[in-house]
């Protein structure tokens, strides 16, 4: 494959991926949604068309006019633009969410992805080129969990994945064996922020993929933002599932774990 459309969220991910495309010597066409890309991404893609959220029709059409050969997904656009008036102003976006059985993430990426096949582009699992950021299992910290700390990691670990499978969030708080939080749309640093105010530190983070997970989108990442916020919370340890989480920034992300004492598993 030498050219890909990537459509650019937030934070690090789609630099990471352009990055790693580009290595690979693929071509990057990236569209990015002003407010929310980072402009870094500038450097790292062979073109760039910046569009407002109500701009979304035009993705299609610059995608075509291109002829990439796939397209990925990569980052977030911030949740709370599902309410902004930007949405309400447009005839596309509103006609879309109108004919959503539910807002949920899983309905709200799969009907973008079927925009994307309707129109003769196919999505592409968001993990393609990137595949050496899914940690396998194993403590990837100095610091090990002790026992209490592994009670709650598996005692988080099911529930989790019964919240996930709802497509409610996939991300809760523990202490203790009791769930201090659990991950709706606010995303997962505004739940570790949450929980280390209700639980007064030594909270256990778990994040998890859904059962049927679409590598295609909304994969879990964490990554040294993450890791900061677990500081800032007093949590003591991450844990996330291996194989399918995107792991960012991983050796500076473990050096400021090690040194805060804060653990993290991949399981």
């Amino acid at each position: 494959m030498k050219k890909i459309g990537l459509i650019a969220g937030n934070r690090k991910f789609p630099l990471l991926f352009a990055e790693s495309a580009r290595k690979k010597g693929c071509s990057v066409v990236a569209v990015a949604i002003k407010g929310d890309t980072c402009p870094g991404l500038i450097k790292l893609v062979d073109k760039i068309y910046w569009l407002k959220l109500s701009q979304f029709q035009e993705m299609f059409d610059i995608f075509k006019a291109e002829a990439v050969e796939g397209v990925i997904m990569a980052g977030q656009v911030s949740p709370r633009r599902l309410f902004s008036r930007e949405t309400q102003n447009s005839p596309v976006l509103k006609e879309i969410l109108a004919t959503l059985k539910d807002k949920k993430a899983d309905t709200l990426f799969g009907a973008v992805a079927q925009r994307l096949e309707a129109a003769g582009l196919k999505l592409l699992d968001s993990t393609t080129f990137i595949e050496e950021y899914l940690p396998k299992k194993g403590t990837l910290t100095g610091i090990e969990p002790d026992f209490d700390t592994w009670e709650d990691i598996y005692f988080g670990l099911n529930l989790a994945k019964q919240v996930a499978n709802l497509d409610i969030g996939q991300t809760v708080a523990v202490k203790s064996k009791a769930i201090v939080a659990v991950e709706a749309f606010e995303g997962t640093d505004n739940l570790i922020r949450r929980s280390g105010k209700i639980g007064r530190g030594k909270v256990v983070i778990v994040k998890v993929s859904k059962p049927k997970q679409d590598m295609r989108f909304d994969i879990p990442v964490v990554g040294l933002n993450t890791v900061r916020n677990l500081v800032k919370a007093k949590c003591r340890c991450l844990a996330f599932e291996a194989g399918k989480t995107l792991f960012i920034d991983q050796e500076e992300s473990i050096k400021l774990a090690d040194r805060k004492g804060i653990a993290i598993v991949a399981v």
